[in-house]
């Protein structure tokens, strides 16, 4: 397989960081340092398609179509970390010119399929974004998916107080590139400004 524009550009900052971090002395930075870890090999995302919002099938593979798209496994009734790595998401998309913002694909995959249907979830994507793409389907297809990529995802339990324990609750974002796999992943404290700082280099340097 031909590598694809997003990890030919990983590779050409991969040599700057290592010289950076092997350097003496203290440096104010490097301007195509990422705040996303690289990952090499990269993961082969998994093309079992899921459900989207519309009701059609959709696969991370082979419906993702963007030079870079952008992964978060959540639920909608999380109520502190999904709503805040979604609305880092949507935010660091206003900071990209219209070029860049034509490059992106954001998806959020439900890890709570019991309660996240497809007009839940698109409900709550229209409040972040209403290009966002929302997935749900089958608990076994999204745990399948998440593997794929590192992601642990697990069935919730009912608590007396009526919510739900969901035990395995994702925190990365993944980016995946236009040969469908996935190089590098942002933790859940990347910032609106570090994603999109992130987006523009990858895309900078894969033009």
């Amino acid at each position: 397989m031909a590598e694809g524009p997003i990890r030919r550009a990983l590779g050409a900052l991969l040599l700057p960081l290592v010289l950076l971090l092997g350097a003496c002395g203290g440096s104010d930075g490097d301007a195509t340092a990422l705040t996303g870890t690289v990952l090499d090999p990269p993961f082969e995302v998994a093309s079992t398609p899921l459900t989207a919002t519309d009701g059609e099938a959709f696969s991370l593979t082979a419906d993702t179509d963007a030079r870079l798209t952008l992964v978060f496994f959540g639920y909608t009734h999380c109520p502190d970390i999904c709503p805040l790595v979604m609305s880092h998401l949507a935010s660091a998309l206003t900071r990209l010119d219209d070029a860049q913002r034509d490059e992106v694909q954001v998806v959020f995959v439900t890890t709570d399929p019991a309660r996240d249907t497809e007009d839940v979830l698109r409900s709550y994507l229209d409040r972040l974004d209403p290009t966002f793409v929302g997935l749900t389907g089958d608990l076994d297809d999204i745990v399948a998916v998440g593997r794929s990529v590192a992601i642990g995802v697990s069935d919730g339990e009912r608590l007396p107080s009526g919510g739900y324990d969901l035990n395995t609750h994702s925190t990365q974002v993944v980016g995946i590139d236009s040969d469908d796999e996935a190089p590098i992943f942002w933790g859940q404290d990347t910032s609106s400004a570090q994603f999109a700082a992130d987006i523009t280099t990858l895309l900078g340097k894969a033009s």
